[in-house]
C-alpha cells in the first residue's frame, strides 16, 4: 500500500475530506479529536501522531489487528527536547506528525501533515473541497512556498474604481487590490458606476462595451432601468453600471454646489445591481454565481449585505455567499430622513436595521425627532465581516471619538472587525524608474535623490540650496488634514533655516492663507493651489521630511510614497499613521538605531513643532543617522501583494462562520 503526503496546510474540514476520497487509505474520525489528550503516547515532540491501518482497497479488510482504522491522539505541548514516546507494539508502523497552526489567540485551527520517510503519493484532492472555487494543489516541495489554496469568486462594490474613477483612496483600493487577488487566482469582478461627466476623465470608459443585459430594479416608486458594460483588464472583469443618474458634470458624489440631492437613489441602484450582477451576467462565458464575497466598500455600496440578508437568502439564492464591509472612511454614512426608507425597496421589518436616531444636540430644532435611516449601520450589523483599512483604524472607530455614533455598535462586532493596511502602486511609485522626476535613484544608490531636490527647487523658483531641509506637503486643505495647525505654525516653522513647499486644494480660506504665506516668505515658502500628479511625484522624491499632521487617517498613502522615496515622514501618531511610521530612535540595535520617522502626540502645535525640530536636527547633524532613516522607509513592504494574503485570511474566516440571517 502506498503512503499518502500531503504535504499543504489543512483545515480540520479538508483534512477529513482528503482522508475519505483516497481510496487506499480509511481514516475514522473520533468526536475527540483535537480536543483533551486520548492517549500521551500518541504525541510526539508537540506534533499530534496519526496510525494508519492497511486496507486492501478491493475487499476492505486490513491487515491491522481487528481491521480497523484510528486517528487519535491530542495536541502536546511537550518541550520539544522532550524524547519522542510511541506504542511500542505499533512501532514499526508508518504515521504521520501533524505540526500545529494557531492564530493570533493561540487557538489551534489547522496542522501541516509531515510524513514519514519513504516513497510517497501525492493525492489529488483539487475535486474535495467545501468553499467558494477550486482548491489548488500543487507539488510543494518545501514548507516555505506559499500558494493560494482556495481560489473565490470575488465581487467588489465601489462607488469608484481607477483608473476610471477616482477622488481619493478609495479609488485607488479598488483599482489596485482587485488586480492583486486576480494574480493570486481568484476571479474578481468589480461593479462601479459608469460617470459621465463631459471631461475628458469619459475617455477612462471607451474599451467598455456594452453587454446588452438591461435590468428593471423597484426602488423609489417605480421602475429603474439600468443597463451594464464591461471591459476585462489586468485578469478583472470591470463591470460599470449606466443609468442617467450617473452623467451630469461634477466629481461623483457632487458639484460646486455640493452633494448631489439624490445620491441615496444613484448608489441604491448600485447596489442592487450588484446583487443582480454575479447571477445574470454571462462573463467570459459564465456567471459567477451564487457562491461569492462579496467586498462592499463605504455607505456607498452598504445596501449589498442589507440586500444579501433581505431579499435573497430567504428565498434559497445567495444563501452561500458572504459580505465583508471595508470601512475607508466612517465620517461618511448615508444618512438621509427616516421617510426615505420606504424608497429602498427593503421590507418593512428591516427598518430597525437602518434605524439611526441623532443626539439632542444634533438635532435641527425642538420638535425635530432625530429619526434618520443610515446605510452604513445597516451594513455594520449585517455584513459577516468588518475590515478597515489600518489596524490603528479599526481599532479608533470602536472609540468615542473616532466613532461617530456607532462606536457602540462597533465595539460589538469586534470579533470579527480587522484592520488591514492598503498597498501602493510600486511600479506607479517607484524612484528607480519614475518618468516624472529628474533623475532615478534607489535603496543601493541614493545619490539621485539630491538631483530630484535641485531640480524641484528650480522649477519652483527656490533659492538652490542642496544642504537646506526641504518640507513639503501634499493633501487636501481642509480640517481633516490638519492644515489649521500648519497655519498656526508656519511663522514659527519659517523662521528657521528651511524651505517648505505645499500642494493641494480644498477650503478657499486656506488656498488663499497659501498664496498670502508664499508672498511674505518669497525664498522660503511655495503654494502650489489645485492638484497635479507630476507635481506630487516631484515634491514626494525632492523633499527631505513629508509633514502630516492629519485629525484623522484611515490608512494614508502619501507617507507610504514618502518613505518608498526615502523621504522621512513626520505625521500625527493616528490610524494607518501610526501603524506605518515607526518612531526614531539613535540608541536601538547597538546605535545603529530604527525607526522610520517620526510621530508626535497629542494634536498640538507645539508637539508638531518639536517632532519637526528633532527630525531636522537630525538631517542636519547626523547624517549617516539620515540615511538610515531613508533606507528603512524604502525597505518597507507595502505592496498591494502583501495587502491580498491578508484579505485572503479574512475570506478563509468569513467562509468559515454561517452568513448573517435575520
Amino acid at each position: 500500500m502506498e503512503s499518502l503526503q500531503v504535504t499543504r496546510l489543512l483545515s480540520w474540514k479538508s483534512f477529513l475530506n482528503t482522508a475519505a476520497k483516497a481510496g487506499t487509505t480509511r481514516f475514522r474520525a473520533t468526536t475527540q479529536l483535537g480536543f483533551p489528550p486520548l492517549s500521551k503516547k500518541a504525541t510526539k515532540n508537540g506534533f499530534l501522531m496519526i496510525r494508519r491501518s492497511f486496507t486492501n482497497a478491493s475487499t476492505g479488510s486490513g491487515s491491522s489487528s481487528g481491521g480497523t482504522d484510528a486517528v487519535s491522539g491530542n495536541i502536546s505541548s511537550h518541550d520539544s527536547s522532550s524524547p519522542p514516546v510511541e506504542d511500542e507494539k505499533d512501532e514499526n508502523k508508518p504515521g504521520y506528525l501533524l505540526g500545529q497552526e494557531k492564530d493570533g489567540s493561540g487557538l489551534v485551527i489547522g496542522f501541516h501533515f509531515i510524513p514519514p520517510s519513504g516513497d510517497h503519493e501525492v493525492i489529488d484532492s483539487s475535486k474535495d473541497i467545501d468553499g467558494y472555487g477550486v482548491k489548488k494543489i500543487e507539488d510543494v516541495e518545501g514548507e516555505d512556498k506559499a500558494q493560494t489554496r482556495v481560489s473565490y469568486n470575488i465581487v467588489f462594490v465601489t462607488a469608484e474604481a481607477a483608473p476610471y474613477s477616482k477622488t481619493g483612496g478609495l479609488g485607488d483600493v479598488c483599482g489596485s487590490l482587485p488586480v492583486a487577488l486576480a494574480a493570486r487566482g481568484h476571479r474578481v469582478m468589480v461593479v462601479s458606476p459608469r460617470y459621465f461627466n463631459g471631461t475628458a476623465a469619459d475617455e477612462n470608459f471607451t474599451l467598455a462595451k456594452d453587454l446588452g443585459c438591461c435590468m428593471k430594479i423597484c426602488c423609489f416608486g417605480g421602475e429603474q432601468e439600468i443597463a451594464f458594460f464591461h471591459e476585462y483588464r489586468e485578469g478583472v472583469d470591470w463591470v460599470f453600471v449606466d443609468h442617467p443618474s450617473y452623467h451630469r458634470p461634477g466629481n461623483p458624489y457632487g458639484d460646486i454646489n455640493g452633494a448631489f440631492g439624490d445620491n441615496q437613489f444613484r448608489y441604491t441602484l448600485l447596489c442592487y445591481a450588484a446583487c443582480e450582477a454575479p447571477l445574470v451576467l454571462p462573463l467570459g462565458g459564465f456567471t459567477y454565481g451564487e457562491k461569492c464575497i462579496f467586498l462592499v466598500n463605504d455607505w456607498h455600496a452598504g445596501l449589498v449585505p442589507v440586500l444579501l440578508a433581505s431579499k435573497y437568502r430567504p428565498h434559497g439564492v445567495y444563501k452561500d455567499a458572504r459580505s465583508i464591509l471595508v470601512i475607508h472612511n466612517l465620517s461618511h454614512q448615508g444618512v438621509e430622513p427616516a421617510a426615505t426608507y420606504k424608497n429602498l425597496g427593503l421590507p418593512s421589518e428591516w427598518y430597525g436595521a437602518l434605524e439611526w436616531v441623532f443626539p439632542t444636540w444634533a438635532r435641527t430644532h425642538a420638535l425635530d425627532t432625530g429619526e434618520a435611516v443610515n446605510v452604513l449601520k445597516g451594513a455594520i450589523v449585517t455584513a459577516d465581516r468588518l475590515l478597515t483599512v489600518s489596524k490603528g483604524y479599526s481599532w479608533e472607530i470602536t472609540t468615542v471619538e473616532g466613532g461617530y455614533g456607532l462606536h457602540e455598535i462597533l465595539s460589538s462586532r469586534k470579533s470579527v472587525l480587522n484592520g488591514i493596511t492598503n498597498g501602493i502602486d510600486i511600479t506607479e511609485w517607484n524612484p528607480s524608474s519614475d518618468e516624472h522626476i529628474a533623475s532615478h535613484y534607489s535603496i543601493d544608490d541614493l545619490s539621485g535623490k539630491v538631483q530630484c531636490k535641485i531640480a524641484l527647487q528650480k522649477e519652483l523658483g527656490l533659492p538652490i540650496r542642496p544642504d537646506c531641509p526641504l518640507i513639503g506637503f501634499i493633501g487636501r486643505l481642509d480640517y481633516q488634514k490638519g492644515i489649521d495647525l500648519i497655519r498656526l505654525a508656519a511663522p514659527e516653522i519659517l523662521a528657521d533655516d528651511i524651505q517648505f513647499v505645499m500642494l493641494g486644494s480644498g477650503d478657499p480660506q486656506f488656498e488663499s492663507w497659501m498664496r498670502d504665506t508664499e508672498a511674505t516668505y518669497k525664498d522660503k515658502y511655495r503654494g502650489w493651489v489645485g492638484f497635479n500628479v507630476p507635481i506630487s511625484h516631484r515634491i514626494t522624491a525632492g523633499c527631505d521630511i513629508l509633514l502630516m499632521p492629519s485629525r484623522f487617517e484611515p490608512c494614508g498613502l502619501n507617507q507610504l510614497y514618502a518613505m518608498r522615496y526615502g523621504t522621512i515622514p513626520v505625521v500625527h501618531a493616528t490610524g494607518g499613521l501610526r501603524d506605518t511610521v515607526e518612531n526614531f530612535n539613535p540608541f536601538a540595535r547597538e546605535g545603529r538605531g530604527e525607526g522610520t520617522g517620526w510621530s508626535f502626540l497629542p494634536l498640538s502645535e507645539e508637539s508638531m513643532l518639536t517632532a519637526l525640530r528633532f527630525a531636522i536636527r537630525t538631517y542636519r547633524e547626523h547624517k549617516s543617522s539620515w540615511e538610515g532613516l531613508m533606507r528603512r522607509g524604502m525597505e518597507k513592504d507595502y505592496t498591494w501583494e502583501n495587502a491580498a494574503i491578508q484579505y485572503e485570511q479574512v475570506f478563509e474566516w468569513a467562509s468559515i462562520d454561517p452568513p448573517y440571517i435575520h
